[in-house]
């Protein structure tokens, strides 16, 4: 693994699947002309709108998604994460809320299904049931090893709140973990940020958090503030509110560093 450079897009992702992708490679194009090689896309990247619409337009945002990031990745020799978007579950009307990983070959390297739906009634007046359309994920979040980029674990969003999950990543060789993520402004004012530094200073990784930002559709504000966090909880890049890229470098003699002079990993006790 040698230094190399990450981008965490950050999108205003809208109920129109083309314009989303559209806007998603303006961001890709600007992210690599930067210099990343390594690139996330946000939660709800494709489709971001009522329930009912994603419900609806499920099938062709899965088959669409899916065939513009292994473009995007052979377009501009890059591995990228599609950080959520629906797949249809056979018969049951619902969706898996799925995380995809496609190498420079548009070959897919890992794909995860996000295991913790946000069933929550925010104190803004939003009531939020994930579960309504989307069926839970049962498999924790599998490790790509790369001699390239290191060991790649997959997230999403609420799975951010849930440190057993990225303890077993850690556990199985982790040094980058992505939380792609669509967080809610209200919660995100709050919790954003310091949930991120915890997970990479808990487990001695770089974060890459792709985001949500600004009036998606109706009345569902997300958070912003894509970011990328070091292995000591540093904040290397910061997208703020508006759409756009944060970049930062990704160095394993920083995290040998950091994980030489404080080895938690090799302390626990449980």
């Amino acid at each position: 693994m040698k230094s190399y450079l990450a981008a965490a897009l950050q999108m205003t992702s809208v109920p129109d699947l083309q314009k989303n992708l559209a806007q998603a490679q303006e961001l890709i194009d600007l992210a690599v002309r930067q210099g990343a090689q390594l690139v996330g896309l946000p939660e709800n990247f494709s489709f971001m709108g009522e329930e009912s619409e994603k419900l609806a337009q499920a099938e062709a945002i899965a088959t669409e998604t899916e065939k513009f990031l292994k473009t995007m990745a052979q377009r501009f020799q890059i591995t990228i994460l599609g950080g959520g978007f629906p797949i249809p579950v056979n018969s049951t009307g619902k969706v898996y809320n799925t995380a995809l990983l496609i190498d420079a070959d548009g070959q897919e390297l890992i794909r995860y299904q996000k295991a913790h739906l946000f069933d929550v009634n925010v104190p803004d007046g939003n009531t939020y049931r994930e579960s309504s359309t989307v069926m839970a994920g049962t498999q924790l979040p599998g490790v790509y090893f790369s001699e390239e980029l290191g060991n790649i674990g997959l997230s999403v969003c609420y799975d951010v709140r849930f440190p057993e999950l990225y303890r077993h990543l850690s556990s199985k060789g982790a040094d980058v973990m992505f939380v792609p993520a669509a967080f809610t402004a209200f919660t995100g004012k709050d919790h954003w940020q310091v949930l991120l530094q915890a997970r990479a200073i808990e487990n001695t990784c770089y974060v890459i958090a792709p985001a949500q930002t600004g009036l998606n559709y109706a009345r569902r504000q997300t958070h912003g503030h894509a970011m990328i966090i070091d292995p000591w909880g540093v904040i290397l890049a910061d997208a703020g509110e508006q759409p756009g890229v944060a970049i930062a470098e990704i160095n394993p003699l920083r995290l040998e560093q950091v994980r030489r002079q404080m080895p938690s990993l090799q302390h626990r006790v449980f």
